[in-house]
């Protein structure tokens, strides 16, 4: 079963309670720690190009990179719709490729957590570095372990809507730091008004602390900051999400 394929369709209904222009002001207050100022960026995992087209709207030249050409699909029309010129990508990030450099890389929304081994996310972080201009930033979030055992774990959520519902099982090996997400959509179809039944499978790793800290000083990077989401304070036991932001440091 293809991830993101049957998906796309339903993203944006079951993740409209994503703080999207939250996170973009707390990106800008991370610009403003930093000082940076980017002219040219680009989204790893960009999906749906929900952060793609609000960083649009503000003037940024954005490039979208994603796997998958469903969410990609609705991305270009996103862009359309709000009058917004973007490039998008459909290339896998662990070798993604960019026409010349940029001033600044983000990947949000736990993108990063589907790299499920270490090699594909030095790759992944090597990349980065090929492509970011002189002291650009690398701005990035993951899950937590304590996400995956405590809130995802061994749970089961739901939620209904008259166009779609889904079924979201998830199970996680702490063996492996593999959680695995099984989703059982029922989405209306438009002629006969009946529900059709698809199935996705869907799987993230958990990397800890000093596992994203040792790949970012392999790959080249310089860590400046780790945070718990949408602060400027360090991770807490029962963080969900962690905020990473890297620098280039400069080439040989």
């Amino acid at each position: 079963m293809e991830a993101y394929k049957t998906f796309a369709l339903v993203y944006d209904l079951f993740m409209n309670e994503v703080p999207y222009t939250k996170w973009v002001e707390y990106i800008e207050k991370i610009w403003e720690k930093f000082n940076c100022s980017p002219k040219l960026m680009a989204e790893l995992g960009c999906g749906t190009g929900n952060l793609t087209t609000l960083f649009a709207k503000k003037g940024i030249d954005m490039i979208g990179i994603d796997i998958s050409a469903d969410m990609l699909s609705i991305a270009r029309e996103k862009a359309i719709a709000n009058n917004v010129d973007i490039l998008y990508l459909l290339q896998d990030m662990q070798e993604f490729e960019l026409y010349g450099t940029v001033d600044c890389i983000i990947s949000l929304c736990d993108s990063l957590n589907y790299i499920l081994d270490e090699e594909g996310l030095l790759n992944t972080f090597k990349w980065v570095n090929s492509y970011l201009n002189p002291k650009g930033l690398f701005i990035f979030d993951i899950n937590t372990e304590y996400k995956y055992k405590y809130i995802l774990g061994d749970n089961i959520f739901a939620e209904n809507y008259e166009e779609a519902s889904y079924i979201w099982d998830n199970f996680y090996d702490e063996e492996e730091a593999i959680n695995e997400y099984c989703l059982t959509f029922f989405i209306k179809e438009e002629d006969t008004g009946l529900y059709k039944k698809y199935e996705e499978l869907h799987y993230e790793k958990m990397y800890s602390t000093d596992t994203i800290t040792k790949l970012i000083e392999n790959a080249g990077l310089e860590l400046l900051a780790i945070y718990d989401a949408y602060t400027f304070e360090l991770p807490k036991e029962d963080s969900e999400r962690i905020f990473f932001v890297a620098r280039e440091k400069g080439k040989s």
